[in-house]
């Protein structure tokens, strides 16, 4: 094959590599939260891993400049994830009740993720919470949010997504 003939060709070929893997490629909108009960302190512990640049575009949301975790100190920082917790992930102890209370207690930064741990006091007696997980849902429509309970020795496994925002969490 002549030289001509291979610099005519190489261009579109290269083209049709790019768009085909293009359409391979698959974004993934999701994050883990785990959730344990706490009988002896009668609250629930969570940790909720979301990815950074996701959380960002949250974060972004109505700001007059994009968010950047990274450029924060955790004073300027924590307020910003407690509002976003306190807005997105509701928990209820009974139909109709004001949210329980969320108190972040901790952050901890991975590559590309954050976790970020807070938890919320139970009263006394309650065997379970409505959760009204709608973390990211705005912005990805693809957005899965899953939730691991452990409660008694106990586990389950939920999936909240657009249409699926608001579960039971039972122990």
């Amino acid at each position: 094959m002549s030289v001509s003939k291979l610099r005519r060709i190489l261009p579109p070929l290269a083209l049709l590599l790019t768009l085909s893997l293009a359409a391979w490629a698959h974004t993934y909108h999701a994050s883990i939260m785990e959730v344990r009960f706490n009988p002896e302190k009668q609250r629930l512990e969570m940790a909720l891993k979301v990815f950074i640049d996701d959380l960002e575009k949250d974060l972004s949301q109505g700001q007059p400049a994009p968010v950047r975790t990274d450029q924060l100190s955790r004073a300027q920082l924590d307020p910003l994830l407690l509002n976003l917790l306190r807005r997105q992930v509701q928990l209820t102890a009974r139909p109709g009740a004001a949210p329980l209370p969320l108190t972040l207690v901790g952050l901890q930064k991975e590559t590309d993720a954050y976790w970020l741990y807070f938890t919320a006091p139970l009263p006394t007696a309650a065997t379970g919470v409505t959760l009204c997980h709608q973390l990211l849902l705005a912005l990805f429509p693809d957005q899965m949010n899953i939730v691991n309970l452990t409660a008694h020795g106990q586990k389950q496994s939920l999936l909240f997504r657009n249409g699926e925002e608001t579960q039971t969490l039972k122990w």
